[in-house]
C-alpha cells in the first residue's frame, strides 16, 4: 500500500512539471527606478525586495520544479502589481505602505529571508530602509501611529490609465478598495 502511494506521489510530481504556469521566466526591461535617496537604500532594497518587487528577479533552481515554481511565480507577480521598483514610469499605489510592511515584519516574507540569507536584514538595516522608503514615498495614510502625511512622491496616472486599479488586490480584512473619487 505505502510503495503505491510513493509511485502516485512521484507520478502526479512529474505529471504537474507538464503544467506551463510559472514557466515562463521573463524579466522585463528596467523602464525607470524610483529616485533613491542615497545607493545604500537601493543595495538594501536589492538584497531584501528585488526578487519579487522589480524586473530583476533572480530565478532560484527551484523556482523551475512544480509545484514550488507556481508559488514563487504567484509571489512574483503579486509583488510587482502592488510595487514595482523597475516600472517607477507607472504609478505605484502602494509604494507608500513599503515602510510599514517592513516594520510589522510582513516583507520580507519569512519564507523568503529562509531561503535567501542575503535578504535577512539586521535591525539597523531596517531602520535605515524603513526612514528611506517613508522619506521617498511617504508613509501609509491609514496608520494611526503616523504623523500628518507626506506628499505622494509617486508619479501620477495618466488619463484613462487603469494600471493602478485594484482589481485583485488582496485588501486586509477583506475590505473592499477605498472610492478613490
Amino acid at each position: 500500500m505505502g510503495k503505491k502511494i510513493g509511485i502516485g506521489l512521484v507520478g502526479l510530481l512529474v505529471l504537474l512539471q507538464l503544467v506551463p504556469y510559472g514557466c515562463s521566466h521573463d524579466n522585463p526591461a528596467v523602464k525607470q527606478e524610483p529616485a533613491w535617496d542615497r545607493p545604500e537604500t537601493r543595495a538594501l532594497a536589492q538584497r531584501a525586495c528585488f526578487d519579487c518587487h522589480s524586473n530583476e528577479t533572480v530565478w532560484p533552481w527551484y523556482s523551475h520544479v512544480a509545484p514550488v515554481r507556481f508559488l514563487v511565480a504567484h509571489h512574483v507577480e503579486d509583488g510587482r502589481k502592488h510595487l514595482n521598483f523597475s516600472e517607477w514610469d507607472r504609478p505605484q499605489k502602494h509604494a507608500h505602505e513599503a515602510a510599514e510592511e517592513i516594520e510589522e515584519g510582513e516583507m520580507p516574507m519569512a519564507g523568503y529571508v529562509l531561503l535567501h540569507g542575503e535578504a535577512d536584514l539586521s535591525e539597523a538595516e531596517k531602520k535605515q530602509l524603513m526612514a528611506s522608503f517613508a522619506s521617498m514615498f511617504g508613509k501609509d495614510e491609514h496608520d494611526e501611529h503616523d504623523t500628518p502625511d507626506a506628499p505622494d512622491k509617486t508619479p501620477p496616472a495618466p488619463p484613462g490609465d487603469d494600471a493602478s486599479d485594484d482589481v485583485g488586490h488582496d485588501h486586509v480584512d477583506g475590505e473592499a478598495p477605498a472610492d478613490d473619487t
